[in-house]
């Protein structure tokens, strides 16, 4: 049965996609293979015209317009004014200024070249010769025509800033007065080559995969936009359609390259100029790169509805899969959700395992929590009494002593002092005080040694009031202090001036408690070791304590905290307790006395 669905699901995959796969090839081969190539053609030659069109108008109308500023300069300044008159530069001067953006200068020249009058006023270069440059030449020869040169760089007129300019320059005879004889001369109007460069690269720039260059009937480049190119030796360019071929479409023409190509040409009029449109064979289409195209299309649109198809399937498929690896990460990230069970047989037995294996993994946890609860209060119970039976035994030795001396009074204050001692050694059943009541605590055992050692020490104490208000565990100094007492000042003798210094202090988000003792210290070895539970260090009298302080701050506040001691033969011995610096509030207080809870510090929010 499972393997002839998996036979089914496969068959119907390959059936669609066969169908598919033939249907599409079939009705986009027939469109493709009808309309393709006719339109590719018709379109890239109507839109190559239709810019070349646009163009040579603009063109023309430029074109015009200098013939015009011509027409002007003959008819209206240097046939109307006499040439050495204020007027004639006076209307010159004004129109060049109103045309300064589409020509570089107008000039008149006498036949003999020599230089009549310039706009913008300037002199002529030194060994200048105009008479055997082509544009004189060409207007002297043909009086009753004007005459457009090649572009070329303008070389008459000195420069104070040292620039070139590249210039076409329309020449004509011309006829004028100068006072009362008549004139002829040649005017010389130089037009802009950037303003014809501008157009030009702005209708290549928008057409790529073809180009259009202008040159004059003779062959003569006036611009291309390989110009560089051609000029190094780069590109070549066939110049001889525009000699041979009037305006039209020229198609299947061969570049100097080899490869096919269609022209078109356009004349522009008042020059003779014409523009040229080359459409290069990978824009347009002959049978062989149609038929490329039209495969490419077809792979694309089966790939397409592949892709498709194989969506549908695997986003069917995968839907199960991907809602139970949703719920399965929900949970993971500390949410509560339901296991997904849907989707096929195997998805949904997997779901049901997962929830159940979740289930009995929260049952173990929960287990485990509590066993470890459990363990921590065992813990915590065993370490208050080995340390409790201790301190007492010492404490009613002490005043057993005082009794046997008949020492009453003495020990009236023992007892009064051990029962303060113990109503806040009991605390009501907690484990959490404040470092207020552990100091007290601290002061109260200090006032039983006393007695007991005759003030054979002095203790002093620096703690800063700033902490008082702040949690710790109970009975953690007192251990300290017996051990400061027994192993360091105890057996001192008074000329040493014993002596045991209490001190505490908050540093940022910690609280430190240190005692120190001008005892006898303890060697390097021994202070590695003492907070060890191996036989290395030295367990004898309180020794246990220490590990057991040490223990219980551990457990209560974590690994960071506990004891740090630092010890010198000879010359005492300092005992620290880090502390976290945990106000105390009853909240705070539920808090450490319920294992498992994290718990604030100052400052946290």
């Amino acid at each position: 049965m499972k393997k002839r669905k998996v036979s089914d699901i496969q068959s119907v995959i390959m059936t669609v996609l066969s169908l598919m796969t033939v249907i599409t090839s079939i009705s986009m081969g027939l469109l493709l293979y009808n309309r393709y190539e006719m339109a590719m053609r018709q379109n890239e030659v109507r839109n190559t015209q239709n810019l070349m069109e646009s163009t040579v108008n603009s063109m023309e109308q430029y074109l015009k317009n200098m013939r015009q500023i011509s027409d002007t300069v003959t008819y209206n300044i240097i046939q109307a004014f006499d040439v050495s008159s204020p007027e004639f530069n006076q209307q010159l001067s004004f129109l060049y200024d109103f045309n300064k953006d589409k020509i570089q200068s107008i000039a008149l020249y006498d036949m003999e070249g020599n230089l009549i009058v310039a706009e913008p006023v300037t002199l002529q270069k030194d060994g200048i010769e105009v008479l055997w440059q082509s544009w004189f030449e060409n207007a002297a020869e043909e009086i009753e025509n004007m005459h457009f040169s090649t572009p070329h760089m303008q070389n008459l007129f000195q420069d104070d800033a040292k620039s070139y300019h590249w210039v076409i320059s329309l020449s004509r005879a011309v006829d004028g007065i100068d006072g009362d004889r008549p004139e002829n001369g040649i005017l010389l109007v130089d037009m802009k080559y950037s303003f014809i460069e501008e157009m030009m690269n702005q209708v290549n720039d928008q057409n790529r995969g073809r180009y259009y260059y202008v040159c004059d009937g003779e062959g003569n480049l006036i611009y291309h936009p390989y110009a560089n190119e051609i000029s190094n030796g780069l590109f070549e360019e066939d110049f001889s359609i525009v000699c041979s071929n009037e305006d039209g479409v020229y198609k299947n023409l061969r570049s100097p390259s080899g490869d096919k190509q269609t022209a078109i040409v356009s004349t522009i009029s008042y020059t003779g100029w014409k523009m040229v449109g080359i459409v290069k064979q990978d824009i347009r289409t002959d049978s062989r790169e149609q038929f490329r195209i039209y495969m490419v299309i077809v792979v694309i649109m089966l790939i397409m509805m592949l892709l498709l198809v194989n969506r549908i399937v695997s986003k069917r498929i995968s839907s199960p899969i991907l809602k139970l690896d949703a719920s399965v990460r929900a949970y993971e990230a500390g949410e509560k959700p339901d296991i997904y069970i849907g989707g096929s047989y195997e998805i949904r037995h997997l779901g049901k395992s997962v929830q159940h294996s979740y289930e009995e993994i929260e049952r173990l946890m929960k287990e485990i929590v509590k066993q470890q609860n459990e363990r921590r209060k065992s813990e915590l119970a065993a370490l208050q009494s080995q340390i409790n039976p201790h301190f007492l035994y010492n404490t009613l030795e002490s005043i057993t002593w005082m009794v046997e001396a008949n020492k009453n009074q003495d020990a009236v204050f023992m007892i009064s002092e051990l029962a303060k001692l113990f109503r806040i050694s009991l605390s009501r059943g907690k484990t959490i005080i404040s470092i207020e009541d552990e100091l007290k605590h601290c002061k109260n055992y200090m006032n039983i040694q006393k007695y007991r050692y005759k003030e054979r020490f002095v203790t002093e104490y620096d703690v800063s009031e700033e902490i008082y208000p702040f949690c710790t565990v109970k009975l953690i100094l007192q251990p300290i202090l017996e051990n400061a007492i027994y192993y360091g000042v105890g057996n001192m003798d008074e000329d040493d001036q014993p002596k045991i210094i209490v001190k505490g202090w908050k540093d940022d988000a910690e609280i430190y408690l240190s005692v120190t003792d001008n005892g006898m210290g303890m060697r390097h070895e021994d202070v590695e070791n003492i907070l060890k539970d191996n036989q290395k260090g030295p367990k004898h009298g309180s020794g246990v304590g220490l590990i057991n302080v040490h223990t219980r701050i551990q457990l209560m506040f974590g690994n960071k905290y506990g004891l740090i001691v630092e010890s010198e033969p000879d010359e005492g011995t300092t005992v620290t307790i880090h502390l976290p610096a945990v106000p105390y509030t009853k909240e705070n207080c539920e808090v450490l006395e319920t294992p498992g809870k994290p718990v604030r510090k100052e400052g946290e929010s």
